[in-house]
């Protein structure tokens, strides 16, 4: 059987962004930007002066003014307005590391704009008050449909709201998670439903402390079996009650029943397609499945990225 908190899992993650001594949003909105900047950059005091002087001189804002005397860049005031304000902003070496995790590392752009624009319509149809929390499935017709770049961003805004979030990755053909947030993949999940004794398999994503990952593990020769068992209904129903926000990777339904298993499993199912790609048949396919199901259909995505 597994459970969240019996040591096939972390003992309890939802402590672990307090439990390092991460600040809370009242203490990060009470510093001023300059402290924070001055923290990045390394300003010395006479540095600090010179930005306060071209400031009063000038008329502008701290960052401005930092930014026009070369003592900081456009991104390094981002990155402090984000700490500011409690966003997470992956820094610019970890941004080159996870080039696809856009709501992490390009929140100002249009696809960020887009993906947070999905995240309040999913949040208005499946927040009503008084359902029961449901664990959301990314599924898609065919591979390279862009399943587990929405997935990943969507966790990532989901994390970025403050809610505690975990991405569960039951991709257990082809596992890409925890590429994507560059994490162990020795355990995760095939463990877990395998009745393997496994300790810390959900892991925390550096720089969002709200944002957690289950991937994987070793993949397993029996994907369909694992989900189809008991376990995994059990399991998804735990980590429903320890997070506010689950979000669960799948297999392209070209593979097998994977995805309509794990999505009956979750309760709720999110579709995406890709533009100029996607084979109407199999989607309406997909659709059909799902629909006659028990799990809610959320929506269809069409992704254009």
């Amino acid at each position: 059987m597994a459970r969240v908190n019996d040591g096939n899992l972390s003992s309890d993650p939802m402590d672990a962004p307090f439990r390092d001594g991460t600040q809370t949003a009242s203490a990060v909105l009470d510093r001023q930007i300059g402290s924070i900047l001055g923290e990045l950059r390394n300003l010395s005091v006479d540095d600090v002066e010179r930005i306060l002087a071209h400031q009063r001189e000038s008329g502008v804002r701290f960052g401005e003014a930092a930014v026009a005397l070369g003592l900081a860049s456009s991104d390094d005031v981002l990155l402090a307005l984000a700490q500011q304000f409690h966003y997470p902003y992956a820094p610019e070496a970890r941004r080159r590391l996870s080039a696809e995790l856009i709501a992490l590392s390009q929140p100002f752009s249009m696809q960020a704009e887009s993906m947070r624009a999905m995240r309040s319509q999913l949040i208005s149809r499946m927040g009503l008050e008084g359902e029961m929390r449901r664990a959301m499935a990314v599924v898609s017709p065919n591979s390279g449909d862009g399943k587990t770049f929405l997935a990943a961003n969507l966790a990532v805004g989901m994390a970025q709201l403050g809610g505690r979030t975990l991405l569960v990755d039951a991709d257990l053909r082809g596992p890409r998670q925890h590429q994507l947030f560059n994490l162990s993949n020795t355990a995760g999940l095939s463990g877990i439903l395998a009745g393997r004794p496994e300790s810390n398999v959900i892991q925390q994503v550096p720089d969002v402390p709200s944002l957690f990952v289950l991937p994987v593990g070793i993949t397993p020769p029996n994907p369909l079996e694992l989900v189809e068992r008991p376990a995994f209904a059990m399991l998804m129903r735990e980590l429903c009650e320890k997070f506010d926000h689950v979000i669960v990777d799948t297999p392209a339904a070209e593979y097998g029943a994977d995805a309509t298993v794990v999505a009956a499993r979750c309760g709720a199912a999110l579709v995406v397609a890709r533009k100029n790609r996607s084979s109407v048949r199999a989607l309406q396919d997909l659709v059909g499945t799902l629909a006659d199901g028990p799990a809610k259909l959320a929506g269809v995505i069409m992704n254009e990225f």
